[in-house]
């Protein structure tokens, strides 16, 4: 009887321990370091003023970064932020504004001369906010 007992524990013991490992294995969500990235968007918003039109550039090109390393640290492959926002899409509420804002951005880089305005800057950087968020980075 006492062996009957001790093979009736050892097995839902081992039940247990393979519901833990498979429970805990199948999450994939990334743990980021909310804090440091708040405080990293915090700044860039802080960055951005109606007065200074280099401020409406630096401050999209900044959250599109902040926005880029979020999705690297989560290990989205990808060799250019254009082939991550591909592969992550689905996890942004608002994943045409995120393009929007990501081609704003490639402008900025790419052509030259090219200035926003500040209201078109500021909903860009609500835009990267929301996708962070999406993602759980802040």
């Amino acid at each position: 009887m006492g062996s009957v007992l001790f093979l009736l524990i050892a097995i839902l013991l081992v039940g247990i321990l393979v519901f833990v490992a498979i429970i805990l294995t199948g999450r994939r969500s990334h743990h980021f370091d909310v804090e440091e990235y708040q405080v990293n968007f915090l700044k860039i918003e802080n960055s951005l003023t109606r007065e200074n039109a280099t401020s409406h550039n630096m401050a999209v090109v900044e959250a599109d970064k902040l926005l880029d390393r979020a999705m690297m640290e989560m290990g989205v492959p990808g060799r250019t932020m254009g082939d991550r926002l591909k592969k992550v899409g689905p996890h942004f509420s608002q994943l045409n504004s995120v393009w929007y804002a990501h081609k704003l951005r490639n402008r900025i880089a790419h052509e030259h001369g090219f200035q926003m305005d500040y209201n078109q800057a500021k909903r860009a950087l609500a835009t990267y906010k929301k996708a962070l968020k999406d993602l759980g980075a802040i």
